[in-house]
């Protein structure tokens, strides 16, 4: 049957459906729409497609991805690009410090005292910890999610979803906590020179030792030093930050000492430091660390080979929920792998445990599953990913590209909310086994499987726009590579989609 021509109803029984006006330009980010529809001019956000609101039969018509929504290109790359939700939450709270500091050196004719732009760094470093502390960002995913009934309206489910860009949070505060101790640096070394002591001096090289970690842990956050030199980035940071909180704490007394003794009738040390709001930041970010460490343990792990490019460990020292994702290592000094968990059932059908799926994606995990672990560490409170949010709609479309499989097995398991299924991975059957097979089969008994060694490569924005248009889902989630991962989302939300992905460098 041919496609019905732009604006043509197509009838097929009692049905009757319009299509969008189409444009083939769909794999090209930066194309700009050459439709001349209203709805060009309108942005995504601000729309609700009414071709999505009922299901269309994709046995009986083919459909074409309608136009992008917005003015030209350039804007839909802004919007949707450019400033991304951890972009904005990153500007708005550096930009709320950056205020604050002018406020300080403003109202003190430029000289603001030490201790209180210590005070406003200990508690900027709190808020950075506190947004890499399991049960903390676990609490801000449940208020997110859990309180919203999905009778809300679709503008605001769409961005409570946005709540994984949290990373955003701890790198503007994290970069602001290092603005607001370079100011503190350079006033203790103004204070020394004003007033030299054995504790002015001490406060001062701690002070110096501190912000050269800080600057450590910045530069090897860089996006692109962190993603050509992973193992280099979490060494740096991990071993950059713990310095930093051991000196914090001498830090912490030898700056108590320097300024409790310029009052009148100084205190004990004891009795300044808890009068400081400081001193509390810093127990609180203390804390954040000690927790998710006191939580190391070497557990034992049960390998069941899928083939010679997957492996799928099982854990049976706890039950887990769906939804969480856990870090695991061999090696716990020097590096993590977080994965997302899946529950598992014993043949009763009751919990028993749960498993990851490792597949070849570098030199860890090939030496996993080319010799299976007895035991590994674990470390942390099990914490939320990104698909905890798909709990904010009605119906979804799930979208895998090879071992991307692995985090939605957790979601199909709790069978929460209804979804399609889209997994495009070469070789399914021979490369995750039939028990992988049989749970999104399960999940979704009409999901689509790719094999792309046989089929070649999907056209991944089109058959995930078909997926939509035939199931009337409110929202798209991909789990993928980096690159497919912004071109699907991008093709998504361009479209007026709320579409969400995996952020690789928060």
């Amino acid at each position: 049957m041919s496609v019905p021509k732009k604006n043509e109803k197509y009838s097929e029984g009692l049905e009757v459906v319009t299509l969008p006006e189409l444009n083939n330009n769909s794999n090209d980010i930066t194309s700009s729409s050459t439709s001349n529809s209203p709805l060009s001019s309108v942005h995504s956000l601000d729309v609700e497609k009414k071709v999505l609101e009922d299901p269309i039969d994709l046995e009986q018509v083919e459909l074409t991805l309608p136009a992008k929504l917005g003015i030209s290109s350039f804007t839909r790359w802004l919007y949707h690009v450019a400033f991304s939700y951890y972009r904005k939450t990153f500007t708005v709270i550096f930009a709320a410090n950056l205020i604050a500091f002018v406020v300080f050196v403003a109202r003190n004719r430029g000289a603001p005292s030490a201790e209180s732009v210590g005070s406003a760094a200990s508690a900027n470093l709190m808020v950075t910890l506190l947004f890499r502390q399991e049960n903390f960002v676990n609490l801000i995913y449940e208020l997110a999610t859990d309180i919203i009934p999905l009778s809300a309206p679709l503008w605001l489910r769409r961005r409570l979803a946005k709540v994984f860009h949290y990373g955003g949070a701890h790198s503007g505060a994290g970069v602001a906590a290092v603005v607001w101790y370079i100011m503190y640096t350079a006033l203790t070394t103004k204070d020394h020179i004003a007033n030299p002591t054995k504790w002015s001096l001490a406060n001062m090289v701690t002070s110096y030792i501190l912000v050269l970690m800080f600057c450590f842990i910045l530069g090897g956050a860089h996006p692109t030093f962190r993603r050509r030199y992973h193992d280099h980035f979490e060494a740096v940071h991990r071993y950059s930050g713990w310095v930093a909180v051991c000196t914090f704490w001498m830090h912490q007394c030898f700056a108590g000492n320097q300024y409790r003794l310029l009052q009148s009738n100084p205190p004990s040390l004891g009795r300044y430091l808890i009068s400081t709001s400081g001193f509390w930041t810093f127990i609180v970010s203390s804390s954040c660390t000690a927790l998710s460490w006191a939580r190391l343990r070497r557990v034992d792990v049960y390998p069941e080979t899928l083939s010679n490019h997957v492996t799928r460990l099982h854990f049976k020292y706890r039950n887990m929920k769906p939804f969480y994702g856990l870090k695991v290592s061999s090696k716990p000094l020097l590096e993590w792998h977080a994965f997302a968990t899946i529950p598992d059932d014993d043949a009763n059908g009751k919990p028993d445990g749960f498993s990851i799926v490792v597949s070849n994606a570098g030199d860890w995990t090939n030496d996993v599953i080319q010799n299976p672990p007895k035991k590994l560490w674990v470390r942390g409170y099990p914490l939320h990913g990104l698909l905890y949010t798909s709990k904010l709609f009605r119906k979804i479309v799930v979208v895998a590209t090879g071992s991307g499989i692995g985090p939605p097995l957790s979601l199909f398991y709790a069978d929460f909310t209804p979804r399609r299924i889209f997994w495009s991975t070469p070789a399914p059957e021979t490369t995750y086994g039939s028990k992988v097979i049989d749970m999104v089969k399960k999940a979704d008994p009409d999901a689509w499987i790719w094999d792309t060694r046989k089929q070649g490569r999907p056209d991944m924005v089109a058959v995930t726009y078909k997926l939509v248009a035939e199931s009337g889902a409110e929202a798209v989630f991909i789990i993928s590579n980096p690159k497919l991962t912004r071109k699907v989302v991008y093709g998504m939300e361009s479209r007026g989609i709320p579409a969400y992905g995996a952020i690789f460098d928060s």
